[in-house]
């Protein structure tokens, strides 16, 4: 992938949209612009999860301002991350259509391990390393993810369905602050951290930290308050609890010296800060100014220099499921050769992400057979779609999963993926590099062309070689049935 001297992230969250431009020198990422909006998205979540109206608009009108500050950036300079809203809502696919029109850029929705990992790639490049393992804690809008890491590397990730937004919504409604209320917030908190108290707590790590708006909040918070001298601490929120309790109603936290725009999520997130304080058994913790959008930006170096994360996942998945390495290569490789016919219908960059895709699908073709040889394609493509894969977007996931499960039999089902036959050409290269290399030996094959036009793919082969090549030749015959069957000719020469 080309380098860029200037590259951006977007991250959408369910409280607040943020934006952050910076300059690349070397291995490290240097702010030169960012933009924040207190969104709220997840606010806008109705009892069966679906986006309101006003939230999108919302959303919709941050967007355009973000896309104003991108353009001119080229598209592979720019990563936009969504996050659990995008996650949780039924009617997200409809809107991430409008959300992508208004910025200009594509947006990925992440897995909430994804989430995690980013976070701890921003945060471990901000803070100086130790000699212990290090836990940090990210409260989002809808989310909350774990993370305890080793300098650079996370080592166990998790993240659970409970954010400031939400907590705020369903325990604080009215926005009146009761012992009562708070009792039964760090309740649910504690219930819901108990699934991953025994990894992530006190004994695990040697250092906490905090990030994102909730975390430097209420640090904020303590430390005006003189509860604490940095950061956050048990003592200093068990006396910022008391005082919640005292003002009684969340409208009156501005007078208070509490932001305006943390103000409706401040209970919510006070309480899932103070439940997992006492769950984890923490004492103290350090907050970091950086957070996912400087996990996105690092990772996004890392696709530059040759450190992609996905190809770092692939390799681990074949090893993990015993994939055969050397069939895989022989498939890779004539599937890149097959594609290569089709370059001149794409412009380069969307090229170039098209062969990112089939060559992970490759490598992965025969992931399935761990589980059974009957069917694997179909196995295989449940394991992507649904497997934790770090570097992978959940769209990236979908699309390599629709690439494996395509790769033989009946292809009437993938026809609901597919707008126009461009779109198919990554499937036939596939499909055809599978059955070619059906032998699983390096043997020398004939000079191979393939051809499209309009709805049809030509396949050329020397005179005579498939007479003399049987089973082959009644693999392409039932090929050109199976592409005849979805209104799509395929022919042999």
């Amino acid at each position: 992938m080309q380098e860029y001297s200037t590259i951006a992230a977007v991250d959408l969250g369910s409280n607040s949209f943020r934006l952050q431009v910076a300059r690349v020198v070397g291995d490290q990422v240097y702010p030169l612009d960012s933009l924040r909006e207190a969104v709220r998205l997840g606010a806008g979540l109705t009892t069966d999860k679906l986006l309101d109206e006003d939230s999108q608009e919302r959303a919709l009108a941050c967007l355009r301002l973000f896309g104003e500050r991108l353009r001119g950036l080229p598209p592979h300079a720019v990563r936009v991350v969504g996050t659990n809203t995008f996650r949780v809502a039924k009617n997200a696919a409809q809107f991430l259509r409008k959300a992508e029109e208004a910025l200009g850029f594509p947006v990925e929705v992440v897995a909430g391990r994804e989430e995690a990992r980013l976070i701890y790639l921003g945060v471990s490049h901000e803070l100086p390393a130790i000699s212990g393992k290090r836990l940090v804690v990210d409260i989002g809008g809808g989310s909350t993810e774990f993370i305890i890491g080793h300098h650079l590397t996370p080592r166990h990730m998790e993240s659970l369905y409970m954010g400031c937004v939400s907590f705020s919504r369903r325990f604080f409604p009215d926005g009146k602050i009761t012992r009562a209320a708070i009792n039964r917030a760090e309740i649910a908190v504690r219930t819901e951290v108990q699934t991953i108290a025994a990894e992530f707590r006190k004994g695990n790590w040697d250092e906490a930290v905090g990030s994102s708006g909730t975390a430097r909040a209420l640090s904020d918070v303590l430390e005006q308050r003189g509860y604490t001298v940095s950061g956050i601490t048990a003592e200093g929120l068990d006396a910022l609890r008391e005082e919640l309790l005292r003002i009684g109603d969340s409208k009156k936290l501005a007078a208070h010296g509490v932001r305006p725009d943390r103000i409706p999520v401040l209970p919510g997130g006070f309480a899932i800060m103070a439940g997992l304080f006492a769950e984890l058994e923490i004492q103290q913790m350090r907050v970091s100014d950086s957070a996912m959008r400087e996990g996105v930006l690092y990772d996004l170096i890392g696709r530059f220099s040759h450190q992609d994360m996905r190809d770092i996942t692939v390799r681990q998945f074949m090893q993990r499921y015993q994939v055969d390495g050397a069939q895989a290569r022989r498939v890779e490789q004539m599937a890149h050769q097959f594609m290569s016919s089709f370059s001149s219908r794409y412009a380069p960059d969307q090229y170039e992400e098209m062969e990112q895709h089939l060559g992970w699908a490759a490598s992965l073709h025969e992931l399935g057979i761990s589980i059974a040889h009957s069917g694997y394609h179909r196995h295989g493509a449940y394991i992507i779609e649904n497997a934790d894969m770090p570097g992978f977007s959940r769209t990236e996931q979908r699309y390599v999963g629709f690439l494996i499960r395509a790769q033989r039999g009946n292809l009437v089902k993938a026809c609901e993926y597919m707008a126009n036959v461009s779109d198919w050409c990554p499937v036939v290269a596939l499909r055809l590099s599978v059955l070619f290399c059906r032998n699983r030996m390096d043997s020398d094959l004939p000079v191979l062309g393939l051809q499209i036009a309009e709805k049809t793919f030509a396949l050329s082969l020397p005179k005579g070689w498939l007479k003399a090549n049987p089973l082959t030749e009644n693999a392409l015959q039932a090929e050109v049935k199976a592409w005849q069957a979805i209104g799509i000719r395929f022919e042999l020469k």
